[in-house]
Parts: C-alpha cells; structure tokens; sequence
C-alpha cells in the first residue's frame, strides 16, 4: 500500500488563501487534490459511487462557503474529511429512518451489473475484503478507510481524532492485524490481498 505524504503546509496555506481570495484556479486545486481521495473514501464506506460522489460535492460547497474563514493550522486535511464523513454519517441515518424494502427486481438489476465486471479472481479477492472490513469493528474499519481509502497521513488522522500520532500507528496496527486475520480465515493470502487496496 502507497504511504500517503502530508503536503507542504505553506504551499497549502498559499494555495487556501488564494482559493479564498477567489482565484478559480487553485480552487480547481484544491478540488483536484482533495477530491478523488474523499470520493475513495467515501465509496469505500457506503459503496455507493452516485451517493459517494453527491456527498463530496456537497463537502466541496460547504468548503467553498467556509473558506473565507478557514484558517490554515495545518489542520484542513482532517477538517475536510470530518466535513465528508459527517456528511455520510447524517445521510445514512436518513436513509434508515426512511428505508424500504427493495424488490426481487431491483435486486436482479444489482446483480447482473455486478456480473459484467472483468477479473473473477480480482473480484472474488475484493469481495473477500469487503466482506472483512465490514466485519471489522466501525473503529477498526474507519481508521483502514480513512488511512488507505482516503489517503490520510497519520499526522491528518491525529486532528482528526484528537489522539496522539502513537496511539493511532498502534491502532492501526492492530486493526490491520485484525483484517489479517480475518482474510486468512477466508482463504484470502497476503500476495492475493495486496493486489487489491482496502
């Protein structure tokens, strides 16, 4: 897995005052270096690529209305995230307090567009990964996605929980382990899961 590299605060910080000042080409930046990494995680969570991508861009509007007032503290990776993953939070309780049966039909229509996918052996893999996560404890899981899905470097992930750098590089560890383990019960070996990110 690719390790995440927090970027530069002062080229942040420029790049945020400039987007406030509304230069509409480092707010195409920022976007173009926020976006895709909120959007991963964001799917990997609700595994929803429609919902996943209303949901960021609703981040981006909340964003794009607040910035004036951001201050840069070298904390707007883990504002951002929060912004995204409260976002998700709120709309699936929604969705529960709302929800309805779905039909053989829809159901049938779900399935045969899974079907059309290219790779079984990729896709047996990915699904034996999902499957896992979603065993995972919400903790365990949130901090994989956030951490591989989203890209988070550890230093984002401590704003973002309010806990030291240690005691998150520990829990992600352990919750790592967890996965681990989880895949090796399921037949899955390390070699087949590294061909396919979390």
């Amino acid at each position: 897995m690719n390790e995440p590299s927090d970027p530069d605060p002062r080229e942040l910080q420029s790049l945020l005052q400039r987007a406030a000042a509304g230069d509409s080409a480092a707010w195409r930046q920022v976007v173009a270096d926020f976006a895709p990494r909120i959007n991963g995680l964001l799917r990997a969570h609700c595994r929803d690529a429609d919902l996943a991508e209303e949901i960021c861009q609703s981040t981006f509007c909340t964003v794009a209305a607040k910035i004036g007032e951001y201050v840069e503290s070298g904390r707007f990776e883990s504002w951002i995230f929060r912004i995204a993953m409260n976002r998700l939070r709120d709309e699936m309780r929604r969705r529960v307090r709302h929800a309805r049966p779905i039909g053989d039909e829809a159901m049938r229509s779900v399935a045969g567009r899974a079907s059309k996918v290219s790779s079984d052996a990729e896709n047996e893999v990915r699904d034996q990964l999902s499957k896992a996560l979603a065993r995972l404890p919400e903790a365990d899981r949130e901090i994989i996605e956030l951490r591989h899905t989203g890209g988070m470097s550890f230093r984002a992930l401590s704003d973002y929980y309010s806990e030291p750098v240690g005691t998150l590089l520990a829990r992600h560890h352990r919750a790592l382990r967890k996965l681990r383990v989880m895949l090796e019960d399921m037949g899955v070996g390390d070699s087949d899961a590294a061909a396919v990110e979390p």
